[in-house]
């Protein structure tokens, strides 16, 4: 059967005008289309905050969660209804303070569920409270000198808990928003798709250097596996390795040509070189890596439950309850 946008469109949406989330709601609402899942063979868990609200606009199985559990429910949906499409939607506050074991274990054990990770670097439901990505000396209403820790960089929490797969897009690129989430569906296993967007009221510019196309052309590089890892606005710049870093080199000068720079591998199970990729910023006069930074097969742990009760099942004598009452000694009192 073939559907459309509309056909997973509920509700009208409540957050603010400019809000990120209405970005990636449309392009979620598009890629769930072209995807092609019945809605009625999907579910989209959420937990607490502005972002969590999406699963009210989804015309699918959804549940509104409790604040930083939506990866525990989103992984007993999974196990329990193994032919479900499970979707999980938080922000950075939601997903990886109060629920930043849940994501740990998720990736660790590769359930196959795709987590989207909403990050506007605050607590926007709350009122403008700093959150565990919010980058250290940042003012907010719960740190008016500044923060004074360092913040999380989702990527690299997703590749020390051993996850295989993790894309980053921008709320406001629709089409290349519409082809990680794709990939993610396409990925087998605990997948982690962060989208950079802006809190129009509490954090508005965050992300300022890459939401227009004009930003993104001069600040960002898209990766692609197995292509080269050139950027700028003419393709002239390229990522070689020097030492144990990056360098940033012009092609065609200084004796660097294209064959000199690295080529995206995406699939690598080592994960040192898509590590030092995620954690390129402008700050450090790096692009920020856009797209399938890391994308690798392994076993998921809904299948290895899923097998381990039929093996378990197919050895034993009985297959319910009633069966296991009858199997072993029998007592009858008079």
């Amino acid at each position: 059967m073939t559907h459309t946008a509309s056909d997973y469109k509920t509700g009208l949406p409540r957050w603010c005008p400019g809000c990120g989330d209405h970005f990636f709601l449309a392009s979620l609402h598009r890629a769930m289309a072209e995807i092609g899942v019945d809605p009625w063979n999907v579910a989209v868990i959420s937990g607490i905050g502005c972002s969590s609200r999406l699963p009210h606009y989804m015309a699918t199985y959804g549940m509104n969660t409790i604040h930083g559990r939506a990866a525990a429910i989103a992984t007993g949906t999974k196990v329990s209804n193994p032919d479900l499409t499970v979707w999980q939607i938080s922000g950075d506050g939601d997903g990886l303070a109060i629920g930043g074991n849940h994501f740990i274990h998720a990736n660790r054990r590769n359930i196959n569920i795709n987590i989207v990770l909403l990050n506007n670097r605050i607590y926007g439901l709350t009122k403008g409270q700093y959150s565990p990505t919010s980058p250290r000396g940042f003012v907010s209403k719960s740190s008016p000198y500044g923060t004074v820790e360092e913040p999380f960089h989702p990527a690299e929490l997703c590749f020390g808990a051993r996850g295989h797969f993790f894309a980053r897009t921008v709320a406001t690129d629709g089409p290349h928003t519409i082809e990680m989430l794709k990939a993610a569906q396409a990925h087998k296993g605990t997948s982690v798709t962060e989208v950079l967007q802006n809190c129009v009221i509490f954090n508005d510019g965050t992300h300022k250097d890459v939401y227009d196309k004009a930003g993104r052309a001069k600040n960002a590089i898209y990766v692609r596996h197995g292509e080269k890892l050139v950027f700028g606005e003419n393709k002239e710049l390229g990522l070689v390795q020097e030492g144990f870093g990056l360098k940033i080199v012009e092609i065609r000068k200084d004796g660097f040509t294209i064959d000199d720079v690295l080529v995206h591998d995406a699939h690598c199970e080592d994960s040192t070189l898509q590590t030092k990729l995620a954690l390129m910023g402008n700050n450090d006069g790096f692009p920020i890596a856009l797209g399938v930074i890391r994308d690798v097969d392994a076993p998921t742990y809904d299948d290895g439950v899923t097998a381990q009760i039929e093996e378990v099942k197919a050895a034993k004598n009985y297959h319910n309850f009633a069966e296991l009452l009858e199997t072993n000694d029998i007592w009858e009192v008079k």
